[in-house]
């Protein structure tokens, strides 16, 4: 798990779903260790990644250009740290088996809207987390074959800022000028709130699936630290997978039954709407028919005028008779054809207009 299997030059090519096998409870005897000198192959040139960033405000979030990297969103300040717990948190995982690696592309996994705020109060709109970095892919742990979304996050916190000539300094590092000199400047200055990088880390894992909405999240405070808690935080994850793998089956059975019933109304409408064409060909038809009976009854009584053209000219001087006669002929040239027979041949039949996808045999 975590290898890519198929690839397509042009992106077209859709492959068929990994099969997805039921993690395997490991041995007691197989513990939980953190390698102090290992270093991950996601975390080793991360750091140079994330220091070549977009250009932000002092203490925000880093934006690094490369987008096809570690799961990691920090400020500079605690780049060191954040990596550090990310490479002790993969290095966990891997010491019981379970892989870390990129989301492999032919899989259709996506990466979690993650909530970097340290308090959640009310919901973040749609739009905010463009304005943080994320993954061009999420970065993912098997447990067995089962794929979980981990992402690393340095918390935001509410601060106070004040607005000092030009740009915005952390209120509690104002230090206002001294009043008790007698022609001392004052700052013309005012306060604004925003969310800043707090130094204090989360982990979040999560569902990869888009049907799946699940994740559990821990996260440090300003006493206790995260890496004491990796061994836990591991088997939590081992033991959530179930979870999600059962929620995952009842989505895709969701999922089936949805298909099907899209189908089933894809097929009556599709019937629906090659009855209405079967009985538009009748109607259309039957107008046609009637037209052709219509110009059959104007050719006739042309005709009979034509003859009696006919029948006058015969009493006519021979020069006179032939001028007439002449002019008759112009005439029925000009009419075009007098056969009832061509007529008829010219309607089109229901079915030669529209040719039911649904015969009545198969119906019945």
């Amino acid at each position: 798990p975590g290898n890519q299997l198929y690839r397509s030059k042009d992106e077209t090519f859709r492959p068929p779903p990994k099969p997805r096998q039921a993690p395997r409870s490991r041995s007691a005897s197989r513990r939980v260790t953190i390698s102090k000198a290992r270093i991950h192959p996601l975390i080793r040139g991360a750091k140079a990644h994330f220091e070549n960033s977009r250009p932000i405000d002092d203490g925000a979030y880093l934006k690094p250009f490369k987008q096809l990297l570690v799961d990691v969103t920090t400020s500079e300040a605690c780049l060191d740290k954040a990596l550090g717990l990310a490479n002790d948190l993969f290095n966990a995982f891997e010491s019981v088996g379970h892989r870390v690696v990129i989301a492999p592309k032919d899989e259709a996994l996506r990466r979690a809207e993650i909530d970097e705020r340290e308090v959640r109060k009310e919901k973040r709109d749609r739009y905010h987390r463009l304005r943080l970095w994320s993954p061009y892919r999420p970065t993912v742990v098997y447990i067995g074959s089962l794929p979980v979304g981990l992402a690393v996050v340095e918390m935001s916190e509410d601060v106070v800022l004040r607005h000092v000539r030009g740009k915005y300094v952390r209120d509690a590092d104002y230090i206002p000028p001294n009043s008790s000199r007698r022609f001392a400047a004052q700052d013309h200055t005012w306060t604004t709130n925003q969310e800043l990088p707090a130094g204090r880390m989360r982990i979040v894992a999560y569902s990869p699936f888009w049907r799946v909405d699940w994740s559990i999240d821990w996260q440090e405070t300003k006493k206790s630290s995260l890496r004491s808690r990796l061994k836990p935080i591991v088997e939590a994850v081992e033991s959530s997978v179930v979870e999600l793998a059962a929620r995952l089956d009842e989505a895709d059975a969701k999922a089936e039954a949805e298909r099907l019933e899209w189908m089933a109304a894809a097929e009556k409408r599709k019937r629906e709407e090659d009855q209405q064409q079967v009985e538009r060909s009748f109607q259309e038809s039957r107008d046609h028919l009637g037209e052709i009976i219509q110009q059959w009854a104007n050719v006739m009584n042309v005709e009979h005028f034509l003859a009696g053209v006919a029948e006058s000219a015969d009493v006519l001087p021979e020069r006179d008779r032939d001028r007439v006669l002449a002019r008759l002929n112009r005439a029925r040239e000009f009419l075009g054809t007098q056969d009832p027979l061509d007529f008829f041949l010219s309607w089109k039949t229901p079915d030669e207009r529209y040719t039911s996808q649904y015969p009545r045999d198969a119906e019945d």
